[in-house]
């Protein structure tokens, strides 16, 4: 694999940006290696700098359900930039936007769009604690929801990467406001709330985790979040930022019939722009300004390119014979991987739900936070290097998610199951 001009551009970029990146994981660290810097993509694929060829499982760490360059997207896109990138003032696709979303997912009554995932988690917990008079929020080992300061506290995802619990910056009084629980274990929400509850604006959570690696939720387990924020007057929020519109087209809450206070998305609803939103029941978010008291603004909230990918992406997935082929696409997958790994004799655990997938170098199963940290990742960065020299691109750390899109043919999947035998071959 040639990275001649990967590793040029890489050292300049270390001169002018922190780490020559612009989000840590994506320098490479946890797997040893420097970046490649990507040039484009299509379809299933991407192209680097040096002119190698990967068939991508990252889709840009989720938003790229459709593959890259989908070509309705690409044609909404331009001819929204014909009209103008930004107005700072309403739009007809950002409407259409908003009622394609409130239809697809009846918990979303109304929705304010921001420009990212962390605005939009900040802002539905300031929500939460206003509409409740209370301060504190619950969240749980190993969630990342942003880089807002009342989250990075147990994060996951590049937190986890970099070995931080917390970040500097963060204040103690903010950090004193977050109570941490465990995921997937009622017992110590319960106890919290034991202890806390009158004070506790809001549990957030994400219905499946995705940023300590792909972690299911136990059947129980949200379901008991919800009785437990019912019963406390507290405010469920799901962080469906990967989550909505991946697994199925009315997100996961659709899925498994429970019904948040809340719900924040981001990801799917751009078609791979910068894009969040957050949404739920008309008597909360009617306390967002201007309608109300809670304040939160964006000049570049709901642009028209975004809304503009969003709408084309939205109607694509109305079929939702695509979420069936993503299904089987993805399981045929996880399942010749299960095989390859146990003829090598690899110790190894594989999540999937729909369309998302974790390899784990581990011999147990993984369902908490504690049973992440028990995985190999200097065997997952060995693993990674070897596929990546195959051919196949994963994310660049255990903790991540790999992805399918709908652009993935069986073909691709086939190419995949042997450059992952290959890699292994090499570990043996």
């Amino acid at each position: 694999m040639q990275r001649e001009k990967s590793d040029q551009l890489f050292k300049i970029a270390k001169e002018c940006m922190p780490g020559g990146v612009s989000s840590p994981v994506r320098a490479f660290k946890a797997v040893g290696m420097d970046p490649l810097f990507i040039q484009r993509g299509q379809g299933a694929r991407i192209y680097d700098v040096d002119g190698n060829e990967f068939i991508d499982y990252v889709g840009s760490f989720g938003p790229l359900i459709l593959g890259h360059s989908h070509p309705e997207v690409v044609k909404a896109i331009r001819e929204a930039a014909q009209n103008g990138t930004s107005y700072g003032a309403p739009c007809e696709k950002e409407l259409e936007l908003a009622q394609m979303i409130c239809s697809a997912i009846p918990s979303i009554e109304k929705i304010r769009f921001v420009n990212s995932g962390t605005e939009a988690t900040m802002s539905a917990i300031r929500l939460a604690r206003a509409y409740t008079g209370r301060s504190k929020i619950v969240k749980f080992e190993g969630c990342y929801h942003g880089h807002a300061d009342s989250f990075l506290i147990k994060a996951g995802s590049g937190l986890l990467t970099s070995g931080v619990p917390n970040s500097a910056g963060v204040l103690e009084e903010q950090a004193r406001n977050t109570l941490v629980a465990r995921y997937n274990d009622l017992e110590s929400v319960e106890k919290i709330f034991r202890e806390e509850g009158r004070d506790i604006a809001a549990v957030i959570v994400e219905p499946v985790a995705g940023n300590m690696g792909l972690v299911l939720p136990d059947p129980d387990f949200l379901k008991g979040l919800r009785k437990i924020t019912s019963y406390s007057g507290s405010l469920l929020i799901f962080d469906e930022v990967i989550t909505g519109f991946r697994i199925c087209y009315g997100g996961f809450q659709d899925f498994a019939g429970i019904t948040p206070d809340l719900t924040t998305l981001g990801k799917i609803i751009g078609g791979g722009l910068p894009v969040g939103a957050y949404g739920g029941r008309k008597d909360i978010m009617s306390r967002v300004a201007p309608e109300g008291d809670v304040y939160q603004a964006g000049t570049l909230s709901g642009n028209p390119l975004a809304m503009a990918a969003g709408v084309a992406t939205l109607k694509i997935l109305q079929d939702r014979d695509w979420y069936d082929r993503l299904e089987v696409i993805t399981y045929m997958l996880a399942t010749r991987l299960k095989t390859v790994f146990e003829e090598h004799g690899f110790f190894y655990t594989i999540n999937r739900i729909g369309s998302m997938f974790s390899v784990f170098f581990t011999e147990s199963e993984v369902k908490t936070y504690e049973d992440v940290l028990k995985c190999d990742t200097a065997k997952y960065a060995q693993f990674y290097r070897h596929l990546l020299e195959e051919g196949v691109y994963f994310p660049p750390s255990q903790f991540e998610v790999c992805f399918v899109s709908c652009a993935h043919e069986m073909e691709d999947i086939e190419a995949t199951v042997q450059a992952v035998a290959r890699a292994l071959d090499k570990m043996a």
